[in-house]
């Protein structure tokens, strides 16, 4: 069995807030970010989610989290492509990239969540009939790149300028750092054929197989069968990873009752869909790196992403990337970048 060696840490955050005090949440998570780039952590990512008590717009917390930061990623998985406007989009993305020294990291997936609600009030007309998935994406790729608007003629002016038109701001290289977060075959498919980084966690769809590691190594070993670009895509895991070694006992005892209500799910197909669900890997240091060594599918990256649960305060966040950064990340061939890393201080 192959060795770990992982050369990329990152971790996932709900950005969870209160319902009456969104701010104090907001600006928690944000510090969090700045935490992590104390830690050494390579990138930081934030969830997108719609009518929940989270970031709705990725793009707006990105921006304000790139002029908190300096070196780390940031990154967005996943936006939920079917509210988007393409274009629109595209401007907030190039221009939070900007503004973050091209630093930016845009994830993407198909599907509306909770759409029975929120269809009508983002679509004019009936928007069953819209392609609300892989094209729309490709719309959104098709912009970042820059290409000029009109003929070769075609001009706009404004006071003081005349420009050929194209999306403004133009983000060289944004391109290049799309993800799509995909869990079928055909969803890895298409981002292999696109060229697109591939963003995989912790659930996928069972296809032939009950097995959780035995499909995610499937899309994985696909992806890298497709991939025809000349730059090589990243491959991004995503794994719950709950340590408590510098927890007190009350929390650790939490940490265990959270991963005992999770793991029914673990044990066959949910729904129609057969989704699989990994394991959360929650412990000591020395428990979690036994079963990180033991996954197969750690063996086949070199980046980590610790997907942060959404019940959790910001001290078990800061917690538990202190742990994972001090006592398991090297172990896995981890080493901060030495010339940007300022250590934190507990």
């Amino acid at each position: 069995m192959s060795t770990p060696t992982i050369s990329s840490l990152a971790f996932l955050t709900p950005g969870n807030f209160a319902d009456d005090d969104p701010y104090t949440g907001l600006e928690e998570t944000l510090q969090l970010f700045e935490y992590g780039e104390r830690l050494g952590f390579d990138g930081a990512w934030i969830r997108q989610r719609h009518l929940e008590h989270g970031v709705g717009s990725a793009a707006v917390f990105l921006a304000a989290a790139g002029q908190r930061t300096e070196r780390v990623e940031l990154g967005t998985a996943v936006i939920p492509i079917g509210y988007e406007n393409p274009f629109r989009l595209a401007e907030d993305l190039a221009l939070a990239d900007v503004l973050s020294r091209g630093r930016l990291q845009a994830g993407f997936s198909t599907g509306m969540p909770h759409a029975e609600l929120l269809g009508d009030l983002v679509h004019d007309g009936d928007w069953h009939d819209f392609d609300l998935s892989y094209g729309r994406i490709a719309r959104v790729i098709d912009h970042l790149r820059g290409d000029y608007l009109g003929g070769p003629d075609t001009v706009i002016r404004s006071p003081g300028n005349t420009q050929r038109p194209r999306l403004q701001p133009h983000a060289p290289g944004l391109v290049d750092r799309v993800w799509y977060g995909g869990g079928s075959l055909r969803s890895i498919r298409w981002a292999a054929e696109h060229g697109l980084n591939l963003l995989s966690g912790n659930i996928v769809t069972g296809e032939g197989t009950d097995d959780f590691t035995t499909a995610q190594l499937a899309l994985l070993c696909e992806h890298r069968r497709l991939i025809t670009s000349d730059r090589s895509p990243r491959v991004a895991l995503g794994r719950v990873i709950v340590p408590f070694d510098s927890a007190d006992a009350t929390t650790r005892a939490r940490y265990r009752a959270y991963a005992a209500s999770r793991h029914a799910r673990t044990l066959a197909p949910q729904g129609p869909k057969r989704t699989l669900f990994a394991p959360d890997v929650v412990g000591t240091a020395d428990q979690i790196l036994e079963q990180l060594t033991a996954d197969p599918v750690v063996a086949a990256v070199s980046e980590l992403r610790l997907e942060l649960p959404y019940e959790f305060e910001r001290a078990d966040y800061e917690q538990i990337l202190h742990d994972v950064r001090h006592s398991i990340a090297p172990e896995l061939g981890w080493r901060p970048d030495s010339a940007l890393l300022h250590e934190a201080v507990r």
